[in-house]
């Protein structure tokens, strides 16, 4: 018969030390949500450490590119009749476009803070290769899309110098990239497109 050592008492953690296991488990855990979770997931950095480690910046990239799709869907939420009479009018202007593939370069300057954005019409199935040159500084983007209750991101980058690549719409809508200059240096973005889209679309 096999006889197991009992533990000594005194090697058991005692109540006091417990208590303050909990209590640094306790504080650890709200230290993390404040310098981390918090600048990370809502941009807001009461001790300035998520700014230090660039989770801050993270949390405001996230929480506008959530405002932007947001705006996006409250805005096509338009009555069937006019979606319907917009999209006929529509098929009528840009149908021979889509005809053919085409061609643009659209170059820019984004001083620090600045946005922009670039959209192309498309269809699905229709593709759309790309090169995306930036000089002078560097950029953080979203290459996503938007359209008939749909929403997908295909691509993003954060401090890019550039990027090149295509994409195949995956469903009708705005198909397209916002940039924004998180750099102190003032950033000149060149891109060069190529593939099958009906309109371009571009401002800040």
């Amino acid at each position: 018969m096999l006889y197991e050592e009992k533990p000594d008492l005194k090697d058991l953690p005692s109540k006091a030390q417990l208590a303050r296991s909990s209590v640094i488990a306790f504080v650890t855990a709200i230290a993390l949500a404040v310098t981390v979770v918090l600048p990370a997931e809502y941009a807001v950095d009461p001790t300035g450490v998520g700014k230090v480690l660039g989770l801050t910046e993270m949390g405001e990239i996230r929480l506008e590119l959530q405002e932007e799709f947001e705006n996006d869907e409250h805005h096509s939420q338009i009555p069937n009749l006019f979606k319907t009479l917009a999209s006929s009018l529509s098929g009528l202007l840009i149908s021979n476009a889509y005809a053919q593939g085409q061609g643009d370069v659209v170059e820019f300057t984004l001083n620090p803070g600045d946005t922009y954005e670039v959209k192309l019409t498309m269809k699905e199935g229709d593709e759309v290769a790309f090169t995306m040159a930036v000089s002078g500084g560097r950029v953080n983007y979203d290459l996503h899309a938007h359209g008939n209750g749909e929403s997908i991101s295909y691509e993003k980058g954060r401090g890019s110098s550039g990027s090149e690549g295509s994409f195949v719409a995956a469903f009708d809508g705005a198909h397209g990239w916002f940039w924004r200059n998180r750099d102190d240096k003032t950033a000149t973005v060149t891109l060069s497109l190529q593939g099958t889209y009906a309109a371009l679309k571009e401002g800040s």
